[in-house]
């Protein structure tokens, strides 16, 4: 244990590699991400205002959309600027606490975001199998007791995984990475690191395959109940109202399971940097894209907007 304290405090920073060295790259990518950071405040933040604005968006769909705009903004936040700094600069440097500190929010609020996802498509279960009775079950004190659940679960295994990464004594602070990472920091250590894997394999396994399952017998629940919804035009309007969730969804889970379950041409390291981008500067910006454009209600409520600034 000493001479685990010891190694830890004697690495005061970190080196990061980033995506890439080539410079034309750096300048590719810094246009791209900076493009993707704008369209994530901005349209993060637009959603949040509509839904505080329109007393029509004051459902339980629209207060998980809020919760989960607020989670992207504070996802991208947490990584893309450091990104953008890291493109212009020669040195990529970020301190250990720094580092620390980037680890578990990060963690916390990836988790977090797919257990919301979870809940979210409960909520679209219980709206389209329990039309009558929505209201009463997905009533205030639920919808904030399951957005609290998905934060606080979001932050346990955050805490659990950056507590068991930093306590390793590390050799050397060459991190192969854009941002600090659980398993890129773990490369670093002068120890097997086979238990951390374990935990790491096991602690990733629950918070996607957890809000996953809920996501898949909540489908399969609205799916069954759709069919037996004798109108086409009926077919439709259920069917919409969890258009723009379960194309979140696909794309969230599915960058997940190809990643690591598709075609293995890639290097570890480059997928966990595929990953980690994806999550915080891809997911981020289209989340609210696809919660606009897919969506009539805030369309009409972004058309209000626009009207009273006129």
């Amino acid at each position: 244990m000493g001479q685990e304290f010891v190694n830890q405090t004697w690495v005061n920073e970190f080196i990061l590699l980033g995506l890439s060295s080539d410079q034309n790259t750096q300048v590719f990518l810094f246009v791209l991400i900076l493009v993707m950071y704008i369209i994530t405040v901005v349209g993060n933040s637009l959603i949040l205002l509509l839904i505080r604005l329109d007393s029509r968006l004051h459902t339980p769909m629209y207060f998980f959309l809020s919760v989960l705009s607020i989670v992207d903004l504070c996802y991208g936040n947490s990584i893309a600027p450091q990104m953008l700094a890291h493109l212009v600069l020669a040195q990529k440097l970020i301190s250990f606490h720094s580092c620390v500190l980037q680890l578990c929010v990060s963690l916390a609020l990836g988790g977090s975001e797919f257990f919301l996802l979870g809940a979210m498509s409960y909520d679209r279960y219980v709206a389209v199998c329990h039309p009558l009775h929505y209201s009463v079950i997905m009533d205030e004190g639920l919808c904030l007791g399951l957005a609290a659940t998905c934060l606080v679960a979001g932050f346990l295994n955050s805490l659990m995984e950056t507590v068991i990464t930093f306590r390793l004594p590390l050799c050397h602070n060459v991190i192969n990475h854009f941002a600090c990472e659980t398993l890129a920091v773990l490369r670093l250590a002068c120890v097997d690191i086979s238990f951390n894997k374990v935990m790491v394999a096991i602690s990733g396994f629950l918070v996607i395959m957890l809000p996953c399952c809920l996501v898949l017998f909540s489908y399969t629940r609205i799916v069954i109940a759709i069919l037996h919804i004798r109108s086409t035009q009926g077919r439709h309007k259920a069917f919409g109202t969890c258009a723009s969730h379960l194309t979140v969804v696909c794309m969230c889970f599915g960058a997940t399971i190809f990643t690591y379950i598709g075609p293995h041409s890639a290097s570890s390291e480059d997928k966990e940097k595929m990953v980690a981008l994806f999550y915080a500067v891809v997911a981020p910006t289209l989340n609210p894209v696809i919660y606009s454009l897919r969506n009539k209600e805030v369309m009409a409520a972004l058309r209000k907007l626009v009207e009273k600034l006129r």
